[in-house]
């Protein structure tokens, strides 16, 4: 009986890819962020119609946050969690089953006008519910209820799903309904609470290698505390009341607390470190948005489509991939530096996110953006594809 996670890796005889949680999950979320946006660009230009129930711009929407975020929330939690409760991974067929449930979701989505009406969402669903079922088992048994915090928000990130299916079923145009703003609300708010963990604790660890005096504030503090709280109270009126003036001026006062939040983490002291520099970077999308969809709802300065972008592309995509870009190299016995494709990753994805920001006022932007995020994605399954398909060195 394996008593650790590595002679529980050892032990598993089957494919290096179902030997840990972010293996298959990072690696094909990506390649299915690449698939999906090779599918949308010439839906967007009307070349194709897929069979699904979903409208063009809500299947985009739905693949996107559900899908790809879906994938790399499992990968990150079944990693992360044994660290949490020191509990043993999931590892093997287990692992291969929860999976395979995430990939039928994708192709039920997919093909749903080809299923019975509730089929696609039944199937869908299934995968978070049996993640979020695991993920409690594991807080339970490791008596970890500090992070149950975290489930919570894999629980309404799946409500959000539940109720973006509901919205189409009942011929809705999910795209710009509560389902999507609640999805997109939760992954912020995971991005802040959970962020707010390792973005101050990795710029600590690394201040204090390179010799650095400084050092930034302890995470979870009174302020962090009440820059979360508040960001919930505003992120829920604008899930409920997306246009109203006091919920511009909420999401206004909201990106200001998250700047100093930030600031507080002395991020300019690791431009000379791309793999923790990308972390603030990417923090930084969360008060770009609420200060773009704040500011658009006062004086329509950008677009609420362009704003919004700037919390899906931006602060999502990129704090996805600065975390599976890390956690990668860490997990399968490699340095933790940014060598030059895991740089030229990052520039891609930043383009993509401020190309498709531009886009509310250049609409030729949008095709560009596609393509910088397909170059980024697809560099990640070319340069970490390798290293997640094959045994950790030593193992």
């Amino acid at each position: 009986m394996a008593s650790t996670s590595a002679e529980q890796m050892r032990a598993w005889t089957g494919p290096a890819l179902f030997s840990f949680g972010f293996r298959p999950f990072f690696l094909f979320g990506a390649a299915w962020a690449v698939l999906s946006m090779l599918i949308w660009l010439p839906m967007l230009a009307g070349a194709i119609t897929l069979p699904s129930r979903f409208d063009p711009v809500s299947w985009h929407a739905h693949e996107f946050l559900f899908g790809y975020l879906g994938a790399v929330l499992a990968g990150f939690l079944l990693t992360a969690v044994p660290n949490w409760t020191g509990r043993l991974p999931m590892v093997g067929w287990r692992l291969a089953a929860l999976f395979a449930l995430w990939v039928a979701g994708r192709i039920a989505v997919l093909v749903s006008v080809l299923l019975p009406v509730a089929i696609a969402p039944v199937i869908d669903l299934a995968f978070p519910l049996v993640l979020g079922g695991l993920i409690l088992r594991e807080i339970i048994a490791g008596r970890n209820w500090r992070n149950l915090v975290v489930l919570a928000l894999l629980v309404v990130f799946t409500l959000a799903n539940a109720l973006f299916h509901a919205e189409a079923m009942a011929g809705g145009y999910p795209a710009q309904g509560p389902g999507l703003r609640l999805g997109v609300a939760t992954a912020v708010m995971m991005i802040a609470v959970i962020g707010g963990r390792i973005v101050p604790s990795f710029t600590r660890n690394w201040l204090v290698k390179a010799g650095q005096p400084a050092r930034p504030a302890p995470p979870m503090q009174r302020f962090d505390k009440l820059v979360l709280l508040v960001s919930v109270a505003v992120l829920l009126a604008w899930v409920l009341w997306p246009a109203a003036p006091a919920t511009g001026a909420g999401l206004v006062g909201m990106g200001l607390l998250h700047l100093a939040r930030q600031a507080r983490w002395q991020p300019h002291r690791t431009l000379r470190a791309p793999l923790l520099f990308v972390l603030h970077a990417a923090y930084l999308f969360v008060p770009a948005g609420a200060l773009a969809m704040g500011l658009d709802l006062a004086a329509g300065l950008a677009g609420p489509a362009a704003a919004q972008h700037l919390w899906m592309t931006g602060a999502i995509g990129v704090m996805t991939l600065a975390v599976m870009t890390r956690a990668s190299l860490g997990h399968t016995g490699q340095a933790l530096t940014a060598n030059r494709a895991t740089v030229a990753i990052y520039l891609c994805v930043f383009g993509a996110a401020i190309l498709r920001f531009a886009a509310s006022a250049h609409v030729e932007f949008s095709q560009l953006s596609g393509l910088l995020w397909i170059a980024a994605f697809a560099g990640f399954v070319v340069a970490y594809g390798p290293a997640l398909l094959r045994p950790k060195p030593g193992a």
